[in-house]
């Protein structure tokens, strides 16, 4: 019974290039149940429409968002600040939320949530992100990808917060995955065969999971902290 009466952790999950909150949710809920049951999703949509052709076209129905806009070597950005701004507005108005959860380019602004909001750059008006989970992420500052000024000092230190990364096998960042791995103090890793995508759940895969989830349920609350 005292499982049962476990407050679910909260997440705000963030959605990958050109996608949108509708796209996400679909892709997350396959997860098996005995995962999904244990935890609170929220999907926000990106608040800038696609600019451009989106990847997933074929797959799923417009509308399409983004998060931010970069040049072509990811040395300049656009709309990250009023990005970050967004998200902290929504998360004022409909959290608290415990965590996040990204994908693709929303798995690279999650990433760096946590080391913002360390720093003062941002989301300083939002309780303190606890855990973060990374499908296919990699980090501002890293071999592809530039920095914002706004994230300028976010993994200036190791990112505190418990994490969990779904790395694959055939992710064209699957490199940037594993190499931003070092800027977590106890990354927990999920190593799965296919590519840039939010995988399938196996035997194996789910235990970790759900243990990652054990373990942030077990994490105090706002109130029992202060």
């Amino acid at each position: 019974m005292e499982k049962q009466n476990q407050k679910k952790p909260r997440i705000l999950c963030l959605h990958g290039f050109r996608t949108s909150a509708e796209i996400l949710k679909n892709q997350v809920h396959k997860w098996p149940e005995t995962v999904l049951e244990k935890l609170d999703l929220v999907f926000l949509d990106a608040p800038f429409p696609a600019q451009g052709k989106s990847g997933v076209e074929e797959i799923y129905d417009p509308p399409y968002y983004e998060w931010f806009q970069a040049n072509e070597d990811f040395t300049e950005y656009t709309n990250f600040e009023e990005c970050v701004e967004y998200i902290e507005e929504y998360m004022i108005k409909n959290g608290p939320f415990d965590g996040l959860l990204g994908f693709s380019q929303g798995a690279i602004l999650s990433a760096a949530a946590p080391g913002m909001q360390e720093t003062g750059a941002a989301l300083t008006r939002v309780p303190k992100i606890k855990f973060l989970i990374i499908i296919s992420g990699a980090k501002f500052g890293g071999k592809r990808f530039g920095t914002p000024k706004l994230a300028a000092e976010a993994f200036s230190s190791s990112v505190k917060c418990p994490s969990l990364h779904f790395i694959g096998e055939m992710d064209f960042l699957r490199e940037e995955g594993v190499a931003f791995l070092d800027s977590f103090v106890d990354p927990v890793v999920i190593n799965h065969p296919v590519g840039h995508s939010i995988p399938k759940l196996d035997e194996k895969s789910m235990d970790v999971v759900l243990s990652f989830i054990e373990m942030i349920q077990k994490m105090p609350s706002e109130e029992q902290q202060k």
